[in-house]
């Protein structure tokens, strides 16, 4: 795993500047701390940070083929490399390398040019310049596990690992996309392929981009169908378990120590369960708990870590501490506040002492329907059958006048959360219970001056993205929605920026793309009958997991943030949002302020919008105004 950057200037009479890439490259140091090179041939500087995962000696980068004319830098584990390396050396290749994939990707591009990433599996981003023909290829993974982003002007194109190191040049402007801020506090991530910086892009999933004589085209090379197959269940099952098994066979190709992420979840417990069946080799595992029971999974994990017999880490989470946040703030580019991050960091820091690799269950709720939101959505169809007079005027009242709870679910919140979405527009789908923000509440928090300069239309982005999934079932358009949105915009991007702020690669199973498009023709009535989530994918399962874990419901990484923002956190909360210049120029500050008074007392839980707020003032405060964060 590794952190790449380049500049490409237009002009071949420019030369990339090597001061500004060597810049970029120490701004992302932390995701390849082992080695580091440059590539420079005129207008084009390539630059790589490498951590040394598979041919440890012989892998490094910028890597080039036999005569220098094509150069990679490169970002990712390509698993299949071995037998694209067998085809290209039948076809007359000659590698010098012992076993890099690297290298595969550079003899790829030479036989089959921008058609390269189809021929290969795994999770990568990677830059290409071919100076035969002038050209520079970017590619991302077809699921978007890693990230690439890249800024485009009519001088030249800047590209990166990490919005970061993009912001080193100095033609790059560092100002706030109003659109994108509007989009992030609805939805806690920003939505791609914008960024929360103006002009900023991500590539998006299962694209490349083609850089010639100055003009840029993205390019989409892959996109999964939902094409219902009438094959009998046994079948899919049958498949489920061989292909995932096969997917976690393939991950556990390292050259240096691994282990395995355990929260005794279904997804996290297949994974090691698999992961047993394929080697002896140890297999450390490593789990997060908190002192409140509600929120910790401690029963379930240490129960699977017996069961496979691994040598069981437990990490206990404190209240965090503002410097970890700002940490967290600083490593994740943008700002994105799903609760399991500031956890996810410190599991991510406590692994690195014992393990370079990870292996985790990321990609198996998405792919097998886990999540609330998805029975959310089913009951709001029926709850729909009611008289809109009940809902709106007798059962919504008094659901809302119920008293907040202060464990992590319960009947009492998931009947408010359940009417909070059920409330906002049809159109937002599942969506609406992955939402926080209101029509009433953007009201009385924006600014009139910032309403009129942004499109305040929730669920734009969840309708872009359901309109290309090709599939009247709605089912099947919600994990469409989720694998194309929310899965690399958030999910992923944490897993990505949490873990390489340690050095350590997480690889994620579930999301193999022949994984993902077998799941995918999986017919809804199978997956998610009832209100039973990953019904198939317990059946495929069964045998394999302990029944205590087989049948368990999801509960997923989190923290008890709304009582630490009423304790430990509440002085550091209020100085930085009402210090805050981006909060005052476009926000109303006394709402801000009512917003905090009402979480205080315990008559409202505010803690999602409060933590979205604080998280984009310490964002500003750091990239836009450059003030560094604190230590310790």
């Amino acid at each position: 795993m590794c952190g790449i950057a380049g500049i490409v200037e237009h002009s071949e009479d420019r030369e990339a500047p090597k001061v500004v890439l060597e810049a970029m490259l120490r701004t992302i140091e932390h995701r390849g701390p082992d080695d580091s090179g440059l590539h420079l041939d005129g207008p084009v500087g390539l630059g790589i940070q490498r951590l040394k995962i598979i041919d440890l000696e012989g892998g490094h980068q910028p890597m080039t083929n036999e005569d220098g004319s094509v150069w990679v830098v490169y970002n990712g584990e390509i698993y299949n490399h071995l037998s694209v390396r067998r085809t290209l050396e039948s076809r007359g290749h000659r590698f010098r390398t012992d076993h890099s994939d690297t290298e595969a990707i550079v003899h790829a591009w030479e036989e089959w040019g921008e058609a390269c990433v189809r021929e290969l599996h795994g999770m990568f981003a990677f830059a290409i310049w071919d100076a035969r023909t002038r050209t520079l290829f970017l590619a991302r993974d077809r699921l978007g596990i890693k990230p690439l982003y890249y800024w485009l002007d009519g001088q030249r194109l800047v590209f990166a690992s990490e919005l970061k190191a993009i912001l080193e040049h100095p033609g790059v402007d560092r100002e706030v996309d109003l659109q994108s801020l509007y989009h992030y506090l609805g939805y806690e991530f920003v939505p791609g392929p914008a960024t929360m910086f103006r002009g900023i892009r991500k590539l998006q999933p299962g694209q490349t981009l083609t850089l010639r004589n100055g003009q840029a085209e993205p390019r989409e090379y892959w996109d999964v169908s939902f094409e219902p197959s009438d094959e009998p269940e046994e079948t899919h099952v049958r498949r489920i378990r061989e292909l995932l098994g096969e997917s976690v066979r393939k991950r556990l190709m390292a050259d240096v120590p691994l282990g395995i992420f355990l929260s005794g979840g279904l997804d996290s417990t297949a994974v090691l369960a698999l992961a047993r069946q394929a080697t002896t080799q140890p297999l450390p595992t490593f789990t997060i708990g908190y002192a409140d029971e509600s929120f910790s999974e401690w029963e379930y994990a240490r129960h699977a870590a017996r069961y496979y017999g691994t040598e069981h880490h437990e990490i206990l989470i404190e209240p965090v501490t503002p410097a970890l946040i700002e940490w967290a703030v600083w490593h994740l580019d943008e700002p994105m506040t799903d609760l399991s991050t500031l956890p996810l960091s410190i599991l991510c820091r406590e692994a690195r002492r014992h393990a370079t690799v990870c292996l985790s269950g990321e990609g198996g709720d998405e792919v097998f329907v886990g999540y609330d939101r998805f029975i959310a959505s089913k009951c709001e169809r029926l709850y729909r059958r009611l008289p809109s007079v009940v809902r709106r005027s007798l059962i919504e009242p008094l659901i809302r006048r119920l008293p907040d709870q202060e464990q992590k679910k319960g009947l009492v919140n998931v009947v408010r959360r359940f009417a909070d979405g059920a409330a906002l527009e049809a159109d937002g789908g599942h969506m609406r219970w992955q939402y926080f923000s209101s029509p009433e509440q953007d009201r009385q928090l924006y600014t009139e001056a910032f309403r009129g300069q942004v499109a305040m239309d929730p669920f734009a982005p969840v309708r872009q993205v359901r309109a290309r999934a090709r599939t009247g079932d709605p089912l099947s358009q919600e994990l469409y929605v989720d694998l194309r949105l929310t899965m690399p915009d958030s999910v992923l991007m944490k897993v990505d920026k949490m873990s390489m702020g340690y050095a350590l690669e997480v690889r994620v199973p579930f999301l193999d793309h022949l994984m993902v498009e077998a799941a995918a023709r999986i017919p809804s009535r199978l997956k998610f009958p009832g209100l039973r989530t990953k019904a198939i994918y317990r059946k495929a399962m069964t045998g394999l997991l302990p029944e205590k874990i087989l049948h368990r419901g999801k509960q997923g990484y989190s923290l008890p943030l709304k009582q630490w923002l009423r304790q430990e956190l509440r002085e550091y909360m209020v100085d930085v949002l009402n210090a805050s210049p981006l909060l005052q120029a476009h926000l109303n500050l006394d709402h801000v302020n009512l917003l905090i008074r009402q979480h205080l007392r315990r008559s409202h839980n505010h803690n999602h919008i409060l933590w979205a707020l604080l998280n984009l003032a310490l964002w500003h405060r750091r990239f836009i105004e450059q003030i560094p964060i604190r230590e310790g």
